[in-house]
């Protein structure tokens, strides 16, 4: 018997209701589960920094940024995905669920090792699909870089490497110096 005849495949609500009370996290795809690893301190940092960033431009409007625990929902060709992106920032009222976002307008992940081709292929070709995302950032943790992909550039993506460069971040309306990005990141700044 192979490994995928053993697979025990899920539905949405079974991978819901496990996520409640499950110590570890998991992305699903279409009735699989994928357990995710904890990230390192400069992942965390970067998110963090970038979080902290973004909140005062969003504070008193109708976007809210959320970060690392809350899904995002996807539906590819009938098949569901939920992803937990590092942040998210989402703005629109049917947004209403108390555990995933359907309707984003940024989505940021910090890259690592055991993500990046992850975040670089299956995430950049499915989040796009999202009719309410404008930009999709990518984040190196372990070098100044960040890739920026836009609707309004075909998703094309638009690369930024020197600290003291500024990345306009067009769907919140900011200007994000790179060097707030990796601030605190031993070897980087």
């Amino acid at each position: 018997m192979t490994s995928a005849a053993l697979r025990h495949f899920i539905t949405v609500e079974e991978y819901l209701t496990g996520e409640l009370t499950s110590e570890v996290k998991h992305e699903y795809i279409d009735g699989d589960v994928h357990a995710m690893s904890g990230a390192s301190l400069p992942h965390n940092t970067i998110a963090l920094n970038t979080y902290s960033a973004i909140r005062p431009r969003l504070k008193g409007g109708p976007c809210k940024a959320q970060v690392s625990d809350i899904k995002v929902r996807l539906l590819i060709r009938g098949k569901d995905i939920f992803y937990y992106p590092d942040l998210v920032i989402a703005c629109d009222p049917r947004d209403n669920h108390s555990h995933f976002l359907r309707f984003p307008k940024l989505i940021i992940e910090v890259l690592s090792p055991t993500t990046s081709r992850t975040d670089r292929t299956e995430k950049l070709q499915n989040y796009p699909t999202i009719p309410t995302l404008e930009e999709y950032l990518l984040i190196e943790q372990d070098q100044p870089r960040v890739i920026l992909h836009r609707r309004s550039k075909d998703w094309a993506g638009e690369v930024r490497e020197e600290l003291d460069s500024i990345l306009h971040l067009e769907s919140i309306g900011l200007a994000l110096p790179l060097s707030q990005i990796y601030e605190d990141i031993p070897g980087i700044v």
